[in-house]
């Protein structure tokens, strides 16, 4: 038997396994949104405190992303791989039991612990995966992130209309278990680890600084972009960023290594997640209640839940066939160029939404046109930060920038939010205006995107952007910016 099929063979259960932890985690993040008006009702809760439903989960995927990012880096990514999916699965099934709000809630936060799963599961890849099969296993688990997200939005509607919303926490949960379990038998922990200790004062003041911002954009269409609330805990987050930046510079074991952020590579990549994350969780929030407004409205299709779900589909195809593709287009073109063609791809699509009339086949043209961007882009960015970072840094640094997504996201649909609610019908349903001026910002935000897409430096060969040394994966820890004791 060749070298390369034994590879394989060794491999492939942790590559499922990742994909159906991936995928379950892509869910969760967007199944539940399209039936918030369902659990409202359900359990006798107004609309502004069943957005903390959504509020709650971004809040600590978050804060524990990075972190649980380091801890896999120290202690072991296998064995925290287990203790994150452990975590969702139990996060799911005290929301599938849930008999009130606030038991919801908690739970939600519980199942942020869930990101945790995207830095482990790409430090796996690097670390276990031959070489010249890393770009394209993470391009692939890239594209399951994007594509699993917009698919919960399709699946949300007839899972609920036939099992009822509960069960939009029991198949994850399932799902969660089954990855968890298998996990733990077959996929053998690394020997790779970085050395030293957590840095917790860090990591308390990256947690304010996250939970301050996110609270801010997550709750200013609420409370007002100019109130007290939303002002103060803005000015807090940038104190307490600043002294973040502080603590890791002068850190002799920083949790996350600023010379590491600060490579042109890393930034400029992890600014075009910020605005690709605004995109995708922006249209994915708000497009399903564009299509189901009623016909009445000049724009809406009057669609049910499960309807708009199947419009989307197209989207959702898209998004995973363009996504899977990547690790391909990346070696033949490079990541970087395949991060320009997304973020390209996603400024039409912004624009036929702003300015088509009500129609299907525009619609659909829209969408997928987003979707294919999106799924480029998704997977193009952990391609370009893994091969720029020491084998070492693989889980923190693919961490933060699936962090920055998520702020990028929380800013995205706090913004669209207060635009489309701005000016409304006597119903009280948005106007036509709102909608077109959201997707017009979100097109100039596609143009920036595309200016920090083609600021990212120029790889030194197909399949590598400019790396962090030029023996990152033999160096020891100490070259990536941490004093080994």
């Amino acid at each position: 038997m060749q070298a390369s099929e034994l590879e394989t063979r060794r491999t492939r259960p942790a590559f499922i396994l990742l994909a159906v932890g991936i995928s379950t985690y892509a869910l969760l993040q967007s199944l539940v949104a399209p039936a918030l008006p369902l659990l409202a009702s359900d359990l006798h809760t107004g609309q502004d405190t069943v957005t903390w439903v959504m509020t709650a989960y971004l809040l600590a995927a978050a804060v524990f992303t990075p972190i649980l990012g380091r801890v896999g880096d120290a202690g072991g990514k296998v064995k925290v791989l287990m203790f994150v999916l452990a975590s969702q699965a139990a996060g799911a099934v005290l929301a599938a039991l849930a008999p009130s709000i606030g038991v919801v809630i908690a739970a939600r936060a519980i199942q942020g612990l869930g990101a945790g799963i995207i830095p482990l599961g790409f430090g796996i890849v690097r670390d276990e995966f031959p070489r010249e099969r890393v770009a394209t296993t993470i391009g692939f688990l890239s594209s399951l992130l994007a594509g699993g997200s917009g698919l919960g939005l399709v699946a949300a509607g007839p899972v609920a209309d036939a099992f009822g919303y509960r069960w939009l926490f029991w198949i994850p949960a399932i799902l969660s278990a089954i990855a968890a379990a298998g996990i733990r038998a077959f996929v053998p922990e690394s020997a790779i680890r970085s050395s030293g200790r957590i840095n917790y004062a860090a990591a308390v003041i990256l947690s304010a600084w996250l939970v301050l911002l996110i609270m801010a954009v997550s709750r200013a269409q609420v409370w007002g972009w100019v109130s007290v609330q939303v002002v103060g805990m803005l000015v807090g987050a940038a104190i307490f960023c600043a002294a973040w930046v502080v603590v890791e510079l002068r850190a002799h074991q920083p949790l996350i290594d600023m010379r590491m952020m600060c490579l042109p590579a890393v930034w400029t990549t992890n600014v075009a997640a910020l605005l690709v994350g605004m995109i995708m969780f922006g249209t994915f929030t708000f497009l399903p209640r564009y299509i189901q407004a009623p016909v009445s409205t000049g724009y809406g299709f009057g669609a049910s839940m499960a309807m708009a779900g199947l419009v989307l589909l197209p989207m959702q195809l898209s998004m995973f066939v363009f996504g899977a593709a990547t690790g391909v287009l990346s070696a033949r073109f490079s990541a970087r160029l395949v991060l320009v063609a997304g973020a390209v791809m996603e400024v039409p699509g912004c624009l036929i939404m702003a300015v088509a009339p009500a129609s299907y086949w525009l619609l659909i043209l829209a969408t997928v046109l987003l979707g294919s961007g999106v799924g480029l882009a998704y997977s193009s960015m952990s391609s370009i930060v893994v091969n720029a970072v020491p084998v070492s840094q693989t889980s923190v640094a693919t961490g933060m920038n699936t962090n920055i997504r998520t702020i990028g996201g929380s800013i995205g649909t706090a913004a669209m939010a207060s635009i489309v609610t701005s000016r409304v019908l006597p119903t009280g349903l948005p106007k036509i205006d709102g909608y077109t001026v959201s997707f017009l910002v979100l097109a100039i935000v596609g143009l920036l995107a595309i200016i920090a897409a083609l600021s990212i430096p120029r790889p030194t060969s197909r399949r590598a952007p400019v790396p962090y040394s030029a023996l990152a994966d033999q160096t020891p820890i100490a070259t990536a910016g941490t004093v080994m004791e």
